[in-house]
């Protein structure tokens, strides 16, 4: 069944949030995944999807993953790819899903309008992505009919970064500055 003002479908919400956080002090998942799971879902994404890896124990111990199907990485010193693969695999069980809203848990700047902004146009074969001032950024919303090319091409820790240069033409950019902020809380 589709959502209201999604075409096409269920648009699922994928945070990756297995990073070690290097340059944080440590995994930001017990700090920031509890917000990033309210943005999604106020945002409309329906399922949840939480990739862990570094700091699982404890991110299970103090955040509520009440109704997110938490999913852990095995290979999350790979660096992001491996997550992207494997919230990629974990939503493609769902055939209602249409499209996955990808949210990186450092970015606690992204609001639920802007995730409803990029579900508005959601679809299997769209590309959208969230932009600053017109600099792209995240959330970006990855439909179902590139998910079998990404899974097959992503590497290290680019995540769909050259997946969306190779189909820039497909790209929707979908400007969110007014309503949100794009940096990643190793910026700030």
């Amino acid at each position: 069944m589709s959502r209201p003002g999604v075409p096409g479908g269920r648009v699922a919400g994928l945070i990756l949030a297995a990073g070690e956080g290097r340059r944080y002090g440590g995994p930001k998942a017990p700090v920031f995944l509890g917000q990033a799971i309210r943005v999604l879902r106020d945002g409309g994404c329906d399922p949840i999807i939480a990739i862990l890896g570094a700091g699982s124990r404890r991110t299970r111990a103090t955040v509520d993953l009440a109704g997110v199907e938490v999913v852990d990485n095995p290979g999350w010193a790979e660096g992001m790819a491996s997550s992207l693969r494997l919230g990629l695999t974990t939503a493609a069980r769902s055939p209602e899903v249409s499209a996955v809203c990808v949210h990186l848990v450092d970015m606690p700047g992204v609001s639920a309008t802007a995730v409803t902004r990029l579900l508005a146009r959601a679809h299997a074969g769209g590309l959208i992505r969230a932009c600053y001032d017109g600099e792209p950024g995240h959330p970006v919303v990855l439909g179902r009919d590139h998910w079998a090319e990404i899974v097959s091409t992503v590497r290290g820790d680019q995540g769909a970064r050259a997946h969306l240069r190779r189909h820039a033409a497909q790209v929707d950019l979908v400007e969110c500055a007014d309503v949100a902020a794009g940096y990643d809380i190793d910026e700030r």
